[in-house]
């Protein structure tokens, strides 16, 4: 019997994504669609969130949906993004990482 090269190995990490800047209704759309494409190749996305500078309602509603769907780690949230996690009550279920390298590997 052969077996698969793949079984017994482990898996590569997940894709990271790094945005930076501000994102809000007006932007946050494209970062949405990029999340899901890049989750849709590879089953998951790693989200680094600590060069985040502003998030709004409509950055949390992304990252829900992007939770529900797929395999999202998001690593080191800026102040205000872990903030506006702990507002919403989110932080508690989110998949959140002190760093990139626990997040890719876990």
């Amino acid at each position: 019997m052969t077996i698969p090269a793949s079984q017994g190995s482990r898996p590569e990490p997940l894709p990271v994504i790094s945005p930076h800047g501000e994102f809000d209704m007006d932007n946050v759309t494209a970062l949405g669609a990029e999340i899901e494409t890049v989750a849709a190749v590879h089953g998951g996305v790693v989200l680094d969130a600590s060069s985040i500078a502003f998030a709004d309602s409509s950055f949390l509603r992304m990252i829900l949906n992007a939770h529900q769907r797929t395999e999202l780690r998001i690593v080191a949230p800026s102040h205000r993004v872990a903030r506006l996690f702990d507002l919403a009550g989110v932080d508690t279920y989110l998949r959140i990482y002190p760093t990139l390298d626990t997040a890719r590997t876990t």
